[in-house]
């Protein structure tokens, strides 16, 4: 960690800078009041407007401000002051994310009931000498409830189990029948030990290990990619390392991109560690991240596993990030703060001075580039560990043998589900599209339903309650029986989704068990155990899985994965496209055979001679890693270029296109720095709003951000009109 500087302290009359909870450019200046010293980092309440809110001080006020208008700080909270490497972390995210530092803090201070005391805990008891008082039914009940069972209980819990209001309880306490007093938290942490053994690794895991866990013996900041086969172990390598973080008490984040999906991870955790790390997610109630966002900032907890957004927690020792899956789109933050969590994550190690790993089966070219300029260390685990092979991969080319109309399995691959079912094996149907059909249109006058609020069309939903809904902005409908344009029946589905496939293979297989494995099925981390635990346990046949079953899994009797449609995510010109749909695909095809069973990879193509397909099929991933660099390269794109996208929207098309003419007219020209646009954005509406795009593409060693700012300075306000940048865009929808 960064050394600080003795902390400066702030006296009474004197003017402190407060960086606000909220999307602003700059700090404001407040007068510290008497009876207070404020020093740097301290989270403190302020009047702002009609309200108060929470900041930080940042730094020494101005003293050339009109006294008359400077306000008095209300409040220093009680919690640990922000580390001054956190506060250079959200100034640099602001400014490379050409977002508003209030905006980051505000990341940063997600819990907001997380800054107050946590309210005091009582626990009540029977007075063993209680005064006279006046005995009724209910603090009769109340009474028995206490001699039959714990003798010290929570107040809820007593006037729940004796069937009486909250008040009759504490009329008992008034009356002397009953004795309070101050419980210990309820919040209990479990700590991971770091000295218990782990799995034995094989040689090159062990010495892949070592490297990892030297690095944070020796302290400083070292960057190192992990790059394994599907199966190789990367996860009980790095484990090494966060065992010598947790020898020397300190503190471990380890991000997953999807942390619905980490119940395998959870528990390898506990085993090696003897306790589960606590996690940090969306889905967890709000008394959770309350305390655990301040057992953070108190140095409470030893290792938090979490989302993204875990890289803005408030870490007070920290001496290890690791990055699992670093290639995974879902790290990139979309709306909002546009950031993504790998890049930021190498930000803070470096800030913090301590390890990062990248862990990927599939490395980003981004991570490679960084590898080969030597920014990164390269560790390799090329087998799978305890001798399981890679699975054989082969194809099947649709044009010649697909299946009849309305069908979507192929002859080839229904008779190896057929042969893996009846072995009692496992199979796993990959297709990345959710819902039943991406489309439904009419057959006589040709109507599609489109979303009202998008430029997208509604998917089909056919499992539970029947609707069309959008994938954008969530807006749905109930499923017409009739076509709203000419009243016909003659409604279609296009295409298959996931529930579309799973009528077809109920039908093909009727007696087996299937599940759907997709986003709208597992709806958070409970969902997502409980069906993990149903296929560990052999109590699903098939399972039919978008993009999350390609994150990680180890299921033993897993040996047959068919990819429906190969080729979907291939087309429409995107820059990852071809890296996107490799990676996928790979780590796809990694769930098959990962135990003693040997596995098989079968996919479904109309375009057999594609270079992803031939290096799936090929099994030489170097080759398509040197020749996607190479295309990358001559074209000038990531990583050999920057790229940033501007995006301008608003609810009146009209005044979006005058806006972007008028910033089309003003922007700059600088030598091979190359502006496109503007152009409507493929999704040209989003939630009722018109977008249009410029992409701007420049060297490496140009300071995009400041190319940028330069030129929305000659930019007025329009009203209703919003500007938002995206650097390094990932999507380009």
């Amino acid at each position: 960690m960064v050394d600080s500087p003795a902390k400066l302290s702030h006296h009474p009359g004197s003017h402190v800078a407060v960086l606000l909870a909220l999307p602003l450019p700059t700090a404001y200046d407040y007068r510290v009041p008497s009876q207070m010293v404020l020093s740097d980092g301290d989270f403190v309440r302020v009047p702002f407007g009609r309200r108060q809110v929470n900041g930080v001080v940042w730094g020494a006020g101005l003293h050339d401000i009109n006294k008359s208008k400077i306000k008095d700080v209300v409040e220093c909270l009680p919690t640990p002051p922000m580390s001054k490497v956190l506060r250079l972390f959200v100034d640099w995210v602001g400014a490379y994310t050409f977002s508003f530092s209030g905006a980051i803090l505000k990341m940063t201070m997600s819990v907001p009931a997380a800054l107050e005391e946590p309210k005091p805990h009582f626990v009540f008891s029977l007075n063993p000498s209680p005064p006279i008082f006046k005995m009724t039914s209910p603090r009769q009940r109340v009474i028995t409830v206490l001699k039959k069972g714990e003798p010290q209980q929570e107040l809820g819990k007593i006037a729940h189990e004796a069937e009486v209001s909250t008040s009759v309880v504490s009329g008992l306490v008034k009356a002397g029948g009953l004795l309070s007093q101050r419980a210990a938290p309820t919040f209990k942490i479990a700590r991971p030990d770091g000295n218990l053994p782990g799995l034995k690794l094989s040689e090159e895991q062990a010495a892949a290990g070592e490297v990892l866990a030297g690095d944070v013996v020796k302290g400083g900041f070292a960057a190192s990619l992990l790059d394994g086969v599907p199966g190789s172990g990367k996860t009980e390598v790095y484990f090494e390392a966060v065992a010598e973080a947790l020898k020397q008490n300190r503190q471990v984040l380890v991000l997953l991109p999807e942390i619905a999906l980490s119940a395998q991870w959870l528990e390898r955790f506990e085993r090696r560690f003897g306790a589960p790390p606590l996690q940090w997610h969306s889905d967890l109630g709000p008394t959770i991240r309350r305390n655990t966002w301040r057992a953070v900032a108190q140095g409470q907890v030893d290792v938090v596993v979490g989302a993204r957004s875990a890289l803005f927690l408030p870490f007070s020792d920290l001496a290890l990030i690791v990055v699992d899956e670093e290639h995974e789109g879902a790290f990139k933050q979309e709306e909002g703060v546009i950031y993504n969590a790998r890049d930021m994550a190498v930000v803070r190690a470096h800030l913090e001075n301590i390890s990062i790993i990248l862990a990927s089966a599939t490395p980003s070219l981004e991570t490679i580039a960084n590898v080969k300029r030597g920014r990164y260390k390269l560790l390799q685990l090329p087998q799978r560990h305890g001798g399981a092979k890679l699975p054989d991969i082969s194809l099947i080319d649709m044009r010649v043998e697909g299946p009849i109309a309305g069908h979507w399995l192929s002859p080839e691959l229904v008779e190896q589900m057929k042969r893996t079912l009846e072995a009692g094996e496992q199979v796993m149907l990959f297709l990345n599209r959710r819902g039943y059909a991406p489309l439904t249109l009419c057959r006589t006058c040709g109507h599609r339903f489109k979303c009202p609020n998008c430029t997208a069309w509604l998917v089909t939903h056919r499992r539970g309650v029947g609707r069309l809904q959008c994938h954008h902005c969530g807006y749905f409908t109930t499923l017409p029986e009739c076509c709203p344009s000419c009243e016909n029946t003659t409604l279609a589905s296009c295409g298959p989704g996931v529930e579309r496939l799973l009528e077809e293979v109920e039908k093909l297989f009727p007696k087996i068990r299937t599940e759907i494995a997709a986003s709208d099925s597992i709806t958070g981390p409970a969902a997502a155990a409980e069906l993990v635990k149903r296929i560990e346990n052999q109590e699903v046949d098939l399972i039919i899985g978008t993009q999350i079953v390609a994150k990680g899994y180890h299921f033993p009797l897993l040996t047959l994965v068919g990819v429906v449609d190969a080729d979907l995510g291939l087309s429409g010109g995107d820059l990852r496209a071809a890296e996107r749909t490799y990676q996928l695909l790979y780590q796809v095809a990694g769930r098959a055979g990962r135990s003693q069973h040997p596995g098989r990879v079968i996919l479904q193509t109309y375009m057999p001679e594609h270079p992803v397909v031939q290096a799936l099929l090929s099994g030489d991933r170097e080759k398509f890693i040197e020749t996607e660099t190479t295309a990358r390269e001559e074209s000038k794109m990531p990583p050999f270029s920057r790229l940033a996208a501007l995006i301008v929207s608003g609810p009146d098309a009209v005044e979006v296109d005058r806006v972007a003419s008028l910033l089309a007219r003003k922007a700059p020209h600088f030598d091979n720095v190359l502006i496109l646009g503007p152009a409507p954005a493929p999704l040209s509406i989003i939630r009722g709003r018109h977008r249009r795009r410029f992409l701007v593409r420049a060297p490496r060693e140009v300071n995009i951000q400041h190319l940028l700012t330069n030129w929305l300075a000659s930019y007025a306000v329009s009203r209703g009109i919003r500007i938002q940048a995206d650097i390094d865009p990932y999507s380009f929808l």
